[in-house]
């Protein structure tokens, strides 16, 4: 049969509606799905993309990838930089260090090169020469703007290209210091969003192609998903440019992955219902209403979860933690609205065919749907041996999870990228032929009537190589301090921490790229102790008002925090054979919150489901039948989150390929592991009595 004869194929004869069970979400259901409503709720969701969806290009114009710009108020770091914008002008500047090296030994015609480029610098200092003749390095102040990357972007590029331009053969031209490892990143980021967007996009293709086996279903949830995140994409660059929204590279492509991620699932959950409603009724509209009414509930609590618990980090410490919650939530927020929406409203318009080869039929049968062969006899073997299945299941992940006190959170500058990137040669280079840490010394202000003592002071600190007064103004002298380790690494953080203890009480401030990964690594910490329980009370409090059960909330919290020490644990073994193993300490609150939050999701959408079926079927079935008519649709949309998570692999740096990692491996245990045996088990094992204080029967 061709598609064309499908496309006619009538539409089966309209019955009498059968009416929705009372519920607070029918008036919108109606909306949703009424004759002629439909076409209104598609107008709508057309005028937001004109309004919102053509500001989503550029979200990556207001990155700020400047990890000082994130740090809390109060912090030493933050306090050094307010004082340079203050007195010393640096409040559109960043100190870029140009290191040129010949292994044989410097040549006149290196020198003159040298002489030449710094004479293109503007504000160049005097060239500083290695003992052993073989490097020389001069340092010159670039412009950057905030929310605007192109600026420092551009003018680091310029300099490259003048100083490798001409350059004899053989000399080694590199830019490093502040600018280049910014530029390094922006980098990185810039160009990635289109890439990013168009690998997940035939990812999740790839897997509705799949799931559906049809070539013309998977359009439409992709359709959906996809008009949802650019949306969202849109609305947080305009929060961004207009309303001091903090965002940087990482909560960029995460906004991408979320979204799409996260709203193919809602959309495989509502088809999935819908298909089902459609092998009960005739008319499609009252199909997708009942569909809407069963799945609604389950789909919002979803959502809320994730919302608000990513709303929970507006209490961080750190600038771009308190970004990243809401750049989440809308992502999360207008992704869910689509699935419930705009996804309805145009499959009730595009009609039964869209399910082509596969096209639903009233079932001339009274007999329920339990669900497909494979699921079914998973659900049979959980329910004949729950015990023994639960307890296997808890010691395999317990055992993944004890690998994740192996994580070692001391991740350097040089770590932090996939390849060797230019300013990251810069800093190997000088670490070889100068004190290591001469590309990135310590900024320190101090009133100038302490100026003289100050110095005195670090000089004496262990771990500093040499210490000079650069300028005076307003009253404050600056301070650099060079280490003997390279920077960002725990013996220079170590050293940060020895010269804030010599000059305790004396009014001095001390920062630089040092002393911002120092006081970032306490925010970081101080963010953990609060932020962990923040959001595990809020998901337990949401399973509680979904479930109506306590006892079930507080088991699906604790399977969840399994998980989640489980994926730290296998991720931390990968890392280790992808030659990565050092982490950034931020990953574990940005593991802790997707997996939590988002592998609750895989588990309200089955209790939800087997508290209906137990409900008309008794406790034991309702489990049974749980699982095994949400196992295909779960399952799926743990592939498609998992896969999406994943693309983050083809980012340049280690953090994204970490996070990606983590989440993919993470929502794979929790789909394959936790909710497929770990939950039901634990469910059936305890009976009746997981309802508490709902009462229900066996």
């Amino acid at each position: 049969m061709t598609e064309t004869s499908v496309n006619r194929l009538p539409e089966p004869p309209r019955a009498a509606p059968a009416p929705l069970p009372p519920s607070h979400w029918n008036r919108y259901i109606a909306a949703v799905t009424g004759r002629r409503s439909k076409w209104a709720v598609l107008a709508a969701w057309l005028l937001v993309l004109m309004v919102a969806g053509g500001f989503a290009a550029k979200l990556s114009q207001v990155q700020d990838n400047d990890p000082a710009s994130w740090l809390p108020a109060d912090s030493q770091s933050t306090r050094a930089v307010e004082i340079a914008e203050r007195h010393f002008a640096d409040h559109d500047r960043a100190t870029a260090v140009v290191v040129y090296t010949r292994d044989a030994g410097l040549t006149p015609a290196d020198l003159a090169k040298v002489d030449a480029d710094r004479g293109t610098a503007p504000g160049a200092t005097a060239e500083t020469r290695s003992a052993d003749g073989k490097s020389v390095l001069f340092s010159a102040p670039v412009p950057m703007a905030p929310n605007d990357n192109e600026v420092l972007g551009d003018a680091v590029d310029k300099l490259r290209r003048t100083t490798s331009a001409g350059a004899p053969s053989g000399l080694d031209v590199r830019v490093t210091g502040q600018a280049g490892t910014i530029a390094d990143f922006i980098d990185a980021y810039s160009g990635m969003d289109g890439a990013l967007l168009g690998v997940t996009l035939a990812i999740v293709t790839l897997v509705l192609l799949v799931t559906y086996r049809s070539p013309v279903l998977w359009l439409v949830p992709l359709l959906s998903t996809f008009l949802g995140t650019w949306i969202a994409t849109g609305v947080v660059y305009l929060l961004a440019k207009h309303a001091g929204l903090k965002v940087d590279g990482q909560s960029s492509y995460v906004l991408t992955v979320l979204a799409l991620g996260v709203g193919t699932d809602y959309a495989l959950l509502l088809i999935a219902r819908y298909r089902e409603e459609l092998g009960r009724r005739a008319d499609r509209h009252e199909a997708m209403a009942h569909a809407l009414h069963r799945c609604l509930p389950a789909v919002t609590a979803s959502a809320a979860t994730v919302v608000i618990a990513s709303l929970c980090l507006v209490f961080g410490k750190m600038n771009n933690t308190q970004g990243l919650g809401p750049v989440i939530a809308i992502g999360v927020a207008v992704v869910c609205l689509a699935a419930v929406s705009l996804l309805p409203a145009l499959l009730i318009c595009l009609g039964r065919w869209v399910f082509w080869p596969r096209r639903p039929t009233v079932r001339t049968s009274p007999s329920p749907d339990t669900g497909s062969g494979l699921w079914r006899r998973l659900a049979t073997a959980v329910d004949a041996h729950p015990r023994r299945i639960w307890v296997g299941t808890a010691v395999i992940l317990a055992a993944l999870a004890a690998a994740s006190f192996t994580l070692d959170s001391g991740q350097r500058l040089d770590e932090q990228f996939t390849k060797t990137t230019d300013a990251i040669a810069g800093q190997r280079q000088i670490g070889r032929h100068f004190a290591a840490g001469s590309s990135e010394p310590a900024d320190i202000y101090v009133a100038d009537a302490q100026a003289a003592t100050t110095l005195a002071r670090v000089a004496k600190v262990p771990g500093v190589a040499a210490v000079a007064k650069e300028r005076a103004a307003g009253g404050y002298t600056h301070l650099t301090a060079v280490f003997a380790d390279e920077p960002d690494t725990p013996s220079a953080r170590a050293t940060i921490t020895r010269i804030r203890d010599a000059l305790d009480g004396s009014g001095a401030v001390v920062g630089g790229q040092t002393a911002v990964a120092l006081d970032t690594s306490h925010a970081q910490g101080t963010e953990e102790a609060v932020l962990i329980p923040l959001i595990l009370a809020v998901v337990l409090l949401m399973l509680v008002l979904l479930l109506r059960a306590v006892t079930a909330s507080l088991l699906l919290i604790a399977s969840v925090v399994l998980s989640y020490g489980a994926a730290l644990g296998l991720a931390g073994l990968l890392y280790r054979a992808l030659g990565h193993p050092h982490i950034d300490r931020g990953l574990l609150l940005f593991g802790f919150l997707f997996l939590v939050a988002l592998g609750i999701d895989y588990t309200i959408f089955l209790m939800s489901r087997a508290r209906e079926e137990a409900q008309l079927h008794g406790h034991r079935a309702g489990i049974r039948d749980g699982l095994s008519l949400t196992g295909g649709v779960i399952t799926s949309a743990g592939l498609v989150l998992a896969a999406t998570f994943s693309v983050l692999v083809v980012l340049p740096t280690v953090g994204a390929l970490q996070q990606g990692l983590l989440i993919a491996g993470g929502v794979l245990l929790d789909t394959l592991a936790v909710r497929s045996l770990l939950v039901p088990a634990l469910a059936l094992d305890a009976g009746k009595r997981i309802w508490w204080p709902t009462r229900l029967e066996d």
